[in-house]
């Protein structure tokens, strides 16, 4: 006999397992409870995830790198000084085999300034440097907001999980109270003398099964609430109880929610700024063999004076401003194979970029048609459901009217409880489909 979801294991050891009684221990009880809805959680994900919190760190420190490219179009400035001791210079005036004449000289040499480059033009390499930190920010910005929606996805099946939990529990709760009904029913029966006493087993066997799924499922939702603490960052023992019902779902054309992927999916924007990084990198080359001119500037403060003829050994002071300018030849012969690299680089990131595209189209349509497939699932087990009552009314009369066996009314209480467990699952699941399908389009 096919039992669904029911477990047949411990059957007869919990077989006088008491409900009222397991719900007064449960964890549940005593730990701190969260009413949250789908949009609450969403916000404490938002903040609280470590994957996320890595992406705004990441994105920061791109947002520095920006600001630090633009600084270096600022002059250099630098200052020095230093002091100096000199021995005496010995002159061989007469050959080194004799003795050296000493010539006295200035011993303590003072020296002090400062110098200045600005950059005017260097083949336009800092504009670029600051356009390629500009695109590492956005793609940095983009790939955050895509963790972003992968953890809210992550989340969110967390969360209908959870809620599917809480609506079998409820389902299995008030099965267990109308199948302790029915076992009344057919005690009394037996107490008549009207059917077998292994009839009696077995309904006991099979209500016995049912408690333990009820423990089954609790534990899930005791798991399931562990693992969405972590996206929360809340205590891994605090209750999550899923505040709303479940949420209508818009329906929409393939064609629509491909065109909104194609634009806004994330792995599309990314490969659109790593297009545009291998652009900058072949102008980056080509600005290799380019002239550079700067502004320079000098001042110095020194003792003695030995900048011209004749020394001495005065304070001076001496400003030069000027203007600096030079051509790296090497670079034109350098430079060849670079710009090739570069080149075959950009053809790879728009092939890469091409396959991207029909990857976001694969999932699109694979997202769409499971997200389609769900709701039919839905109509299907509705029905399901209807069939599944209307025989197990039927069936149960027949068995007390003695013509159906007792294996023929389990199997029909069965059929039931296992349908209502589809039902609820498909609209969660419909859920699940509908999620995915908008982070596959990149606005979840």
């Amino acid at each position: 006999m096919k039992s669904g979801i029911l477990v047949c294991s411990l059957a007869l050891i919990l077989s006088g397992f008491d409900v009222a009684a397991q719900h007064s221990q449960h964890p549940s009880a005593i730990a701190d409870t969260l009413y949250l809805s789908l949009n609450d959680v969403w916000e404490r994900t938002n903040i609280q995830s470590k994957e996320v919190q890595l992406q705004n760190t990441e994105s920061m420190i791109r947002s520095e790198n920006v600001l630090d490219a633009k600084a270096e179009r600022f002059p250099t400035l630098s200052v020095f000084a230093s002091v100096d001791k000199a021995t005496n210079m010995p002159i061989y005036s007469n050959g080194l085999n004799h003795k050296p004449e000493q010539h006295d000289v200035i011993h303590t040499l003072y020296n002090s300034g400062a110098s200045m480059y600005f950059n005017l033009y260097d083949g336009n390499k800092q504009n670029l440097k600051i356009q390629e930190t500009k695109i590492l920010d956005k793609r940095a910005a983009i790939a955050k907001q895509q963790t972003q929606s992968e953890m809210r996805y992550k989340a969110a099946q967390l969360f209908l999980e959870l809620q599917k939990s809480m609506i079998f529990k409820e389902v299995i709760i008030n099965d267990i109270a109308d199948q302790e009904k029915q076992l009344h029913e057919v005690q009394q029966y037996y107490k008549n003398g009207v059917i077998l006493k292994s009839d009696v087993l077995r309904i006991e066997l099979e209500l016995s099964k049912r408690k333990m799924s009820l423990i089954q499922i609790e534990n899930d939702i005791l798991i399931t609430n562990q693992q969405l603490s972590f996206y929360l960052g809340t205590n891994e023992n605090s209750i999550v109880i899923p505040k709303n019902e479940l949420s209508s779902i818009e329906s929409e054309t393939y064609e629509y929610a491909l065109n909104v992927a194609l634009v806004n999916a994330y792995k599309q924007q990314i490969s659109e700024q790593n297009v545009e990084l291998t652009e900058i990198g072949i102008k980056k080359v080509k600005a290799n063999v380019r002239p550079s001119l700067g502004l320079t500037g000098s001042f110095t403060f020194a003792n003695p004076q030995i900048f011209l003829y004749p020394y001495n050994d005065s304070w001076y002071t001496l400003g030069l401003v000027g203007l600096k300018a030079s051509f790296p030849i090497s670079s034109l012969y350098h430079n060849t194979h670079k710009l090739k690299k570069a080149k075959l680089e950009l053809e790879k990131e728009e092939i890469a970029h091409h396959h991207i595209i029909d990857q976001i189209k694969q999932e699109v349509k694979e997202a769409y048609l499971r997200y389609q497939e769900a709701l039919i699932q839905i109509d299907v087990n509705e029905k399901n459901k209807q069939f599944a009552k209307e025989n197990a009314r039927i069936i149960k009369n027949t068995y007390f009217n003695k013509t159906a066996l007792v294996t023929d009314l389990l199997d029909a209480d069965i059929q039931v409880l296992r349908t209502q467990f589809e039902l609820e699952a498909s609209k969660i699941n419909a859920q699940n489909k509908y999620y995915l399908l908008q982070l596959a389009k990149g606005i979840l």
